[in-house]
């Protein structure tokens, strides 16, 4: 159990040894605060309130910001991003690019519905942006994928479509010949595991989420590592990201 006290400006632990106190202002204090927050803010569905340049984007904030960083820094030729939905992630990406001045976006999804393909395909970022269509982990698409990128570019990928752990697993197969050296492929929405019990949740995603298909992936492999980024500004007291993407931050390293 977790109480919040603002007259004493403490937040209380229940733990089995008895009760833990924090003040509000600690770390500790904000990591367990977070968690009921993002516990109440998938109960609330808070993440479906957001778009970017008219598009819905279906992140929490800060994984956007957080992913922003990343991207700035390594400068990629090409993000590739399963799971396309309104195409807010995609218009997002693509904007960064056009500021940057280098860059584009390929997304995939298995059914683009014709009015976010229309939308999409008239907003002034479309230039940017390469769609295509079909189960992102069928080598047909993937080839078609292959044939939008050259030897030479670097590559990022997130992997935001399907979330089982099967389905992340050969995705994260499939698409790491596309990765760069020192670039990432990050799996998206491992917070399952953490919420089994709330609203739209089951109980397999204890095991069937990407955090697992993370793990199965990584024991196959020597050439990435599970790797959280060191974003480049904190003059705070906070070093974890609050986050729905936790476990999900896997660099290509050789």
């Amino acid at each position: 159990m977790i109480k919040i006290d603002l007259e004493r400006n403490l937040v209380d632990i229940d733990t089995p040894d008895g009760v833990a106190s924090y003040p509000i202002g600690s770390p500790e204090a904000f990591k367990w605060i977070s968690q009921a927050w993002l516990r109440s803010g998938w109960d609330t569905k808070y993440v479906y309130s957001f778009t970017w340049m008219g598009r819905p984007v279906i992140q929490l904030p800060e994984d956007m910001l957080r992913i922003q960083e990343l991207v700035y820094r390594l400068k990629p030729d090409i993000l590739i991003e399963t799971g396309i939905a309104h195409g807010g992630g995609l218009v997002f990406h693509a904007s960064l690019f056009k500021a940057m001045g280098k860059g584009r976006v390929i997304g995939v999804d298995i059914d683009i519905r014709p009015h976010n393909r229309q939308a999409i395909e008239a907003h002034e970022l479309a230039d940017h942006i390469t769609m295509i269509e079909g189960s992102s982990i069928d080598a047909a698409i993937v080839a078609k994928v292959r044939q939008h990128i050259q030897p030479s570019e670097r590559g990022l990928v997130i992997l935001d479509s399907c979330h089982s752990r099967a389905h992340v697993l050969a995705e994260l197969r499939a698409y790491a010949e596309f990765v760069a050296v020192d670039s990432y492929m990050v799996a998206c929405d491992g917070i399952m595991q953490e919420i089994v019990g709330a609203p739209r949740t089951r109980p397999e995603w204890v095991t069937d989420n990407p955090q697992s298909a993370v793990k199965d992936f990584l024991a196959e492999r020597d050439d990435f590592a599970l790797d959280e980024p060191v974003f480049p500004f904190n003059e705070g007291q906070i070093t974890e990201r609050v986050t729905y993407w936790p476990g999900a931050f896997l660099k290509r390293v050789k």
